[in-house]
């Protein structure tokens, strides 16, 4: 498997700990835990250019990856927690989570991309899997008061699904812009909090720490690894194992005491491991062929 896609896999494993790092934050209100863990991630990307060999040229970076990106990353939480704020989290969270199916549905539209049949059963099968998480085995209750923001939790799906595929169009633009997509991010989080929440900071040393853990990686690295995965790994397979997120989130939740093993994790262990298997089905393939063509 690619290199690039390891890295973009390795995005989706630090997304694994947003649940409980967020969690252990403490009543940090949401766009203020943004604004400061995408500073803190500002940083990861500042610390990370000391290490960089430096560009034989500067490259201009065009005026639509800016949109693209600040669109992306401050889009998607700004859309998510308007959802939150406005309809049922299962519900909201579901719809939410149609973004890795609309990734590998979309690939389909991407130059020199081409999408086959087990890259949809694949993400439609993480999907159930997701399903099985997010609703806790039960049913999901859709009700008309909570259009508007059942609409934002779709927007928020769609934004973060088209960031991952149009950041694909430019694979010559360095990952280290993302360190200003995560400074804008911060900035525009930090007015929202100022006209929308009341500030309620971290209490103790334990709140801080699980804030800092939030933006060196879930925050912070994971959107450097996203980058590197989405520009020059397979697409589709990423799409299809992001699934993955809300199983790793909840397996590390309960290895942390925070929830309880079922039958009903295990059988979405099975949908979304399976599904990704399926999704990468043809890239094994591929390799197995390269091989033994070079044999």
């Amino acid at each position: 498997m690619g290199r690039a896609t390891l890295i973009g896999f390795s995005a989706i494993a630090m997304w694994a700990l947003l649940a409980l790092l967020t969690d252990a934050s403490g009543a940090v209100p949401p766009f203020l835990l943004s604004a400061i863990t995408f500073t803190i991630g500002t940083g990861v990307g500042l610390v990370a250019r000391l290490f960089m060999p430096p560009a034989a040229n500067r490259q201009k970076i065009p005026p639509q990856v800016w949109v693209i990106g600040i669109a992306g990353l401050f889009g998607y939480h700004f859309f998510y927690f308007t959802a939150l704020r406005n309809a049922p989290a299962v519900e909201a969270s579901l719809i939410a989570y149609l973004w890795p199916l609309l990734i590998v549905l979309g690939s389909a539209l991407m130059p020199g991309e081409r999408l086959a049949w087990n890259h949809v059963v694949g993400a439609l099968l993480g999907l159930a899997g997701t399903f099985l998480i997010v609703t806790k085995g039960g049913g999901l209750a859709f009700d008309a008061r909570y259009a508007f923001g059942y609409a934002m939790a779709g927007v928020c799906a769609v934004l973060w699904s088209a960031y991952s595929l149009l950041s694909r169009r430019f694979p010559s633009v360095p990952t280290s812009v993302v360190t200003w997509f995560c400074a804008a991010t911060a900035a525009l989080s930090l007015v929202c909090h100022l006209m929308l929440e009341e500030t309620v900071l971290p209490v103790g040393a334990g709140q801080w720490l699980a804030v800092l853990g939030l933006g060196l990686m879930p925050v912070g690295a994971a959107f450097y690894a996203w980058d590197i995965g989405v520009k020059r790994g397979n697409i589709q397979v990423l799409g299809a194992a992001s699934y993955a997120a809300p199983l790793l989130s909840t397996l590390v939740l309960i290895s942390a005491g925070f929830a309880e093993p079922s039958l009903r994790i295990l059988a979405a262990c099975v949908l979304i491991t399976g599904g990704a298997a399926l999704a990468a089905k043809s890239l094994f393939l591929r390799k197995q062929a390269t091989g033994e063509a070079g044999a």
